[in-house]
Order: structure tokens, then sequence, then C-alpha cells
């Protein structure tokens, strides 16, 4: 059982969820593809491609444990967002509480489809979480619950 699905309230149904983008992978993908050329490089870079390798598989892993321990959702009730395994770092917004949700994408999330997500909560709260899949449709999803409960 899952950050949200643990912290549900009574009567509280998830709606939709978002996943971080796999763009998180691409800075360690370079370094392993870095390591593999120099293997075809002279001794000197040779010798050194275990050591990218190991930087790389690291940083992959690193990036796998965020993938797994990162969880965005919006229910009928609220926005819930998590994201960290030793270090976590949550926001809980009401949706009556939500005051606005912002979505920053430069050009290469606009093409590959991943941003950041800034939800601003009455009090001035404003939480920014980075690199998520489709934010404009989790954005869209949020507006849309914040609308019917505002009809309801």
């Amino acid at each position: 059982m899952g950050y949200v699905e643990s912290n549900l309230m009574t009567g509280e149904q998830i709606v939709a969820r978002a996943r971080l983008h796999w763009i998180i992978f691409f800075w360690p993908a370079a370094v392993a593809l870095i390591a593999l050329m120099m293997l075809t490089g002279g001794r000197d870079s040779a010798q050194a491609a275990p050591g990218g390798f190991i930087i790389a598989a690291i940083w992959g892993a690193v990036a796998f444990i965020n993938l797994q321990t990162s969880e965005f959702a919006v229910t009928n009730k609220r926005v819930l967002m998590k994201v960290g395994w030793v270090r976590r770092h949550s926001i809980e917004v009401l949706l009556a509480k939500v005051e606005g949700i912002q979505v920053n994408q430069g050009i290469l999330g606009r093409i590959l489809g991943y941003g950041s997500i800034v939800v601003s909560g009455t009090g001035g709260a404003k939480d920014p979480f980075h690199r998520i899949a489709a934010p404009l449709d989790f954005r869209k999803t949020v507006q849309e619950q914040i609308e019917a409960k505002q009809v309801a």
C-alpha cells in the first residue's frame, strides 16, 4: 500500500495519478553511453570506463528509487503529492483550499511531455514538484475536481 492509499480519508476515492517522467534517467544513461564509448577509445580511456559505469549505475539507482517513491494523485477531496524515501517532501491540499495549480515547462519539457507542477494553497504555500509526466493532464484533472466540488 502506497502513501496515497494509506492517507485516504473516509469516502475519499482516487480520481487520477501521475508519475515522474522517464527523463529522470537521461543523465545516468548519457554517462553510461560515454563510458561505453570510452571502452572503444585508447588504453587510458578504457581504464576509466569502469568508473563511468559505476557512476551511471549509482545515479540510475537513485533515479529509480525516486521514481518508485514518488506519488502524485488527485482524489475527490484533495491533491496529494509525495516525493522521497528517506527525506520525504509531501503536500496534501483540500480541493476547496487550492487557489491555483501552475505548470512550468521548458521547450524540451513541452516536446517530451514533462514539467513542474506548483500547487498554490490558501495561506501562500507554493510547493513545486519537478519532472512530472503529463503535467497539463494532472492540472486539468485537479481543475475538473474543483469544478465538480463547486457545482455539487
